[in-house]
């Protein structure tokens, strides 16, 4: 017996409406995270299309043929957006105008009065898109996150494929083609996609709920001027970093920096001023660095980095290129930055104690300074 296709897009549409529903109100509700909101928008945005296919063979297919289209491309770009929030990259702007006003552009020229398929090549290849490139955000995850997301992935990943046959079988035979009609067509995709929504939405709640412990942790480690690591966070971190051998074989460096006479910006410029100050120094070390180095605010005016990896002579290249970036940091009301001086200690696997390192770079930190700051020490002992 043949697929209902009406029958299909109304039972969808419900799904779609109390998945929404429950997952508004038992995650979104509850943890607030991105995730979850990208998620209840993409289920809108499907219920929302699906309804408007419902309207084909009326009067109003005219315009409601497109507008399902583009609702459903939008759905497609909230899967993909939301997939990013996870490792909290927003959303890119474009996606949300470009991709959906193609969309719409080729279906408003392919005859939608008559052809209940107007812009179909387009919209399937967006579809394809936008749930690929959701895939991919998701597998690009750290492994830090639990395993649901593998799946949810695999799922995505799957569905892209889908579309993408879906959209070589159209071209290839036309929307009447045996092929595009039996394996692929509306009827058979509709029931695939429920069949998917109700599979991962166990998973969506999970890494919603992961998400927003994510993000308390990392408020908890975070010094709220700078937004870098906190002296516990980094000492923790550093501790197991230090700890892992695997990790460029145990050796590397630690920075320590202090910047010089931050008390006269603070006398001089007030307070304000002197946030600015430490805040352009934190944005320069992050610059600076790897995304794999640790950079935390020791406290007060004192900052710490630690190098996996790196010899005494990168690291001073790196003083030197966060020293350098701090000085070309625009200022307002006549403030100049103040520079900042470093100490370095290096070690080589045979230490697995931060303060013992810490110490060592502190002790040449103050050498700097007694040579008359603004300029690089290294320790005379390698640990």
């Amino acid at each position: 017996m043949a697929l209902d296709t009406v029958t299909l897009r109304s039972a969808f549409g419900l799904m779609a409406l109390v998945l929404m529903l429950l997952f508004y109100f038992s995650a979104y509700r509850t943890t607030r995270s991105p995730y979850s909101g990208w998620w209840c928008l993409a289920l809108l945005f499907f219920l929302s299309g699906s309804s408007c296919f419902l309207l084909d063979g009326t009067a109003h297919q005219v315009w409601a043929n497109p507008m399902g289209n583009v609702l459903l491309v939008l759905g497609g770009v909230a899967v993909w957006s939301g997939a990013r929030s996870l490792r909290t990259v927003p959303p890119p702007k474009w996606a949300f105008a470009g991709i959906p006003l193609v969309t719409l552009v080729a279906s408003v020229l392919d005859s939608p009065a008559t052809n209940t398929w107007s812009g179909g090549p387009v919209f399937l290849a967006a579809m394809s898109l936008t749930v690929g490139l959701a895939s991919r955000e998701l597998w690009r995850l750290e492994p830090g996150y639990s395993r649901v997301r593998i799946p949810m992935a695999a799922a995505a990943g799957g569905l892209s494929v889908f579309y993408l046959l879906r959209w070589a079988a159209f071209v290839l035979e036309g929307q009447d083609g045996p092929i595009f009609v039996t394996v692929f067509g509306s009827a058979v995709t509709t029931l695939v996609t429920m069949v998917l929504l109700v599979v991962v939405s166990f998973s969506m709640a999970a890494l919603s709920n992961e998400q927003q412990t994510r993000a308390l942790r990392m408020v908890a480690s975070r010094d709220d001027l700078t937004g870098l690591l906190n002296r516990k966070a980094f000492l923790n971190l550093a501790a197991e970093q230090l700890a892992d051998l695997s990790i460029t074989r145990g050796t590397g460096a630690l920075v320590l920096a202090d910047l010089d006479h931050f008390k006269a910006v603070n006398d001089t410029f007030g307070h304000a001023a002197g946030d600015a100050a430490l805040q352009t120094f934190a944005d320069a070390c992050t610059a600076t660095v790897r995304t794999t180095d640790l950079v935390g605010r020791y406290g007060g005016e004192e900052f710490v980095i630690l190098i996996p990896g790196a010899s005494a002579e990168r690291a001073e290249n790196i003083a030197a290129a966060i020293s350098r970036r701090l000085a070309a940091a625009s200022t307002v009301d006549g403030m100049e930055m103040p520079t900042a001086s470093y100490g370095i200690s290096t070690y080589d696997g045979a230490t697995t104690d931060v303060d013992r390192l810490i110490a060592s770079a502190d002790a040449a930190l103050y050498r700097a300074k007694s040579l008359g700051r603004n300029q690089t020490a290294r320790s005379d002992r390698m640990l």
